[in-house]
C-alpha cells in the first residue's frame, strides 16, 4: 500500500481511504437504508482493509441514523484494539436531533459534536475532523476559532473542509492565517470522471496552499464500477437500482462514452473498471487519498485493485479527452490565451 502525507502536514496516510458511510444496517428513517451492511460485515471489511495496508478510515455523524457508523467504527476498534493503527476521520455540520441548534457549525453546536463523536467512537482524539460543508449562517472565524480550541485541548489532531466553494475556503485559510488559528489541511470533495467540476478552481487552489484533496464518490455511486450498461435497467441489488432517479441521471452519452474509455484501458491492463477509476484519480494532482466505499468484501478487494496500479501518459490522456466538459466563463477565455488544464 501507497501512503502520502495528507496535503502539507506530516500525516502519512494511505492513498486509498475506507468509508463507513455503508456501515450499520440503517432504518427506513436513513438515507442508507438497504444499501448498508450489517456489523459483521462492517468489521469483516474494516479487518481485511487494515491487514492490507490501509490505515485512513472516514465516517460522520450523520451516516446511518443517531450515528450509527461511528458507533459500528468505535466497536470494532475496541474490539480489534485497532485505534492507534488507523487515521480517524469524522464529519459534522448535518443535522443530529431537532431544534435550532442541531445543525450548523456555530461554537455552540461543535463543542457538543465533538464530545458525542467521541463518545460513539469510543476514542479520546479524532484523528481528523472535517466540517461537512460550509455554513452560510455562521461566520468562518467562529466556526474555526471552535475547532482551533479543539486542537489545543487534544480532542482534534487535524481539521479538514467538505463541500465548500473556492471562495469560501481561500477566506477561511484567510482567516486562519491572519488570525493565527488552526488551518484546514484537506478537502473533502465529489470528484470523479463523471464529475470533473473540482478542476476549475478547487484544485489550483489546494494546489497553491498545501491542501489534500480527499475525493468521494470517486465511482460516480457505483456508475464507474462496469455493472451498468447502457439501455438497461440497473443491476438488482444495486444502489441504482434503489436510486432510479438518480440512475436516470447518469443516462448520458458523454457519461457511457468514459465508461467505454474506462473499459478500454481495463482490458489493456487485465485489471477492473473500478481500479482504473480510482488510479485515474490518484495521478491527479493534489489527491492525498481516495475514499471508497464497500458493502460486502468482495468490493473491498475490487478496490484494492488499485493499489500500486499506474496508468501511462497516453491512457490518462484518453480518460482525460472521454471525460472533457465545458469549463465554463471565464475558465474557457483564460484556457484559450493561457491553457493550464
Amino acid at each position: 500500500m501507497e501512503y502520502r502525507t495528507l496535503g502539507t502536514s506530516g500525516l502519512k496516510v494511505s492513498t486509498l481511504c475506507l468509508g463507513a458511510m455503508t456501515f450499520g444496517e440503517a432504518d427506513d428513517k436513513s438515507f442508507m437504508h438497504q444499501v448498508s451492511c450489517d456489523e459483521a460485515t462492517s468489521q469483516a471489511i474494516m479487518n481485511r482493509a487494515l491487514d492490507q495496508g490501509i490505515n485512513f478510515i472516514d465516517t460522520a455523524d450523520v451516516y446511518g441514523q443517531d450515528g450509527l457508523s461511528e458507533r459500528v467504527v468505535g466497536r470494532w476498534m475496541a474490539q480489534e484494539k485497532a485505534r492507534d493503527r488507523v487515521v480517524l476521520a469524522t464529519k459534522f455540520r448535518f443535522r443530529m436531533g431537532d431544534g435550532p441548534n442541531a445543525s450548523g457549525a456555530s461554537r455552540y453546536r461543535i463543542v457538543r459534536t465533538v464530545e458525542d463523536s467521541l463518545r460513539r467512537l469510543g476514542t479520546d482524539r479524532i484523528d481528523l475532523y472535517q466540517i461537512h460543508m460550509q455554513d452560510f449562517d455562521t461566520p468562518e472565524e467562529e466556526t474555526l476559532r471552535a475547532l482551533d480550541d479543539l486542537v489545543r485541548q487534544g480532542k482534534v489532531l487535524y481539521l479538514g473542509a467538505s463541500n465548500y466553494a473556492a471562495y469560501r475556503l481561500t477566506d477561511s485559510l484567510w482567516t486562519s492565517r491572519t488570525q493565527h488559528l488552526e488551518h484546514f489541511v484537506s478537502l473533502q470533495m465529489q470528484y470523479s470522471l463523471v464529475v470533473r467540476d473540482l478542476e476549475r478552481e478547487h484544485v489550483p487552489l489546494c494546489r497553491k496552499f498545501g491542501l489534500g484533496i480527499i475525493p468521494w464518490s470517486p465511482l460516480a455511486a457505483g456508475f464507474l464500477s462496469g455493472k451498468y450498461q447502457k439501455g438497461q435497467t440497473a443491476p438488482q441489488g444495486s444502489r441504482m437500482e434503489k436510486w432510479k432517479e438518480r440512475y436516470a441521471g447518469f443516462d448520458k452519452d458523454r457519461n457511457w462514452k468514459i465508461l467505454d474509455a474506462v473499459r478500454a484501458v481495463a482490458k489493456e491492463h487485465g485489471t477492473t473498471e473500478t481500479a482504473v477509476s480510482l488510479a485515474w484519480l490518484l495521478q491527479k494532482p493534489a489527491v492525498s487519498s481516495v475514499i471508497f466505499g464497500a458493502r460486502t468484501l468482495g468490493q473491498l478487494d475490487e478496490n484494492l485493485k488499485a493499489d500500486g496500479l499506474r496508468l501511462t501518459e497516453g491512457q490518462m490522456k484518453s480518460l482525460d479527452d472521454a471525460s472533457a466538459y465545458e469549463l465554463g466563463y471565464p475558465y474557457d477565455f483564460l484556457s484559450r490565451i493561457q491553457p493550464r488544464w
